[in-house]
């Protein structure tokens, strides 16, 4: 593997612990719960009741799961061990086990690593391109994983808004992607409540929307829908205001811009 995706294994490794004890995740009121998956999701997914899902880039497996919740056929795949040993323990704790697996493979290798099957949805949600340097690459992944008429779905950060400094104030970071240029970090912190980690040093590519969407033209993909939204789900931003809904929106006195995206394609 890539060295800088070697190093980025090894810090998602580290963070597992750290998110599976977190109050960010809250696994315990998770599993009492027993959430689905998101209304905005269902709302282009349909009903996916006895339909294959493969997400990449997992984790520790809980989005994986309430998709299982819905009476879809799941399978995760991430490169962490640690995210995977952890997502097959979640499985077991829901009683999903006998609808969902979970494989260990960097997304690249993913196609031979699910033996050449086909799908009938590849989900991909929040935070995971940008870990990749190889967006065409990452495509014909998704378009190799899909089955005829197949569904693809993500939802995920704005480029645009990846561009900017920490305190959203001012562009920082190339806004076109250069997979031998990537955005380098050294912090032991994680997103969530909880302890540092032992691995910090990350790399991180931006993508621009152009690419991402004429790389899924390129695989054959018909792309249904796509919408910019002027909110996210975290505090990407400290102006960002927290709403009853758990959606972080901008305030009125500033300008809006783009903070996430949703696109809807099929095979």
């Amino acid at each position: 593997m890539d060295e800088r995706l070697e190093a980025n294994r090894a810090n998602w490794d580290d963070r597992v612990a750290i998110h599976t004890a977190s109050d960010f995740y809250d696994v315990e009121g998770w599993l009492r719960d027993a959430p689905g998956p998101l209304a905005r999701e269902i709302e282009l997914l349909g009903d996916v009741a006895g339909k294959s899902l493969v997400q990449l880039q997992c984790h520790f497996g809980m989005e994986t799961l309430q998709w299982a919740r819905a009476g879809a056929r799941v399978t995760g795949v991430d490169f962490s061990p640690a995210a995977i040993a952890a997502a097959n323990d979640l499985a077991r704790r829901t009683g999903l086990s006998d609808s969902a697996s979970f494989v260990c493979s960097n997304v690249c290798d993913a196609p031979e690593a699910l033996a050449g099957e086909k799908f009938d949805i590849v989900y991909v949600t929040l935070g995971a391109i940008y870990w990749l340097p190889d967006i065409r690459g990452w495509a014909k992944v998704v378009a190799d994983l899909l089955a005829p008429g197949g569904q693809f779905y993500i939802f995920e950060v704005h480029p645009f808004s990846m561009s900017f400094d920490d305190e959203g104030e001012h562009l920082f970071y190339d806004y076109f992607d250069d997979p031998e240029s990537p955005i380098v970090f050294d912090d032991g912190s994680t997103y969530t409540d909880g302890g540092q980690l032992t691995h910090t040093k990350t790399y991180e590519w931006n993508h621009s929307l152009g690419t991402i969407i004429q790389s899924l033209i390129d695989e054959d993909l018909v792309i249904d829908r796509f919408i910019e939204h002027d909110w996210t789900v975290f505090q990407a931003f400290p102006w960002l205001e927290k709403g009853a809904d758990g959606i972080y929106r901008i305030p009125s006195s500033r300008p809006t811009q783009p903070l996430s995206f949703t696109l809807h394609a099929h095979r």
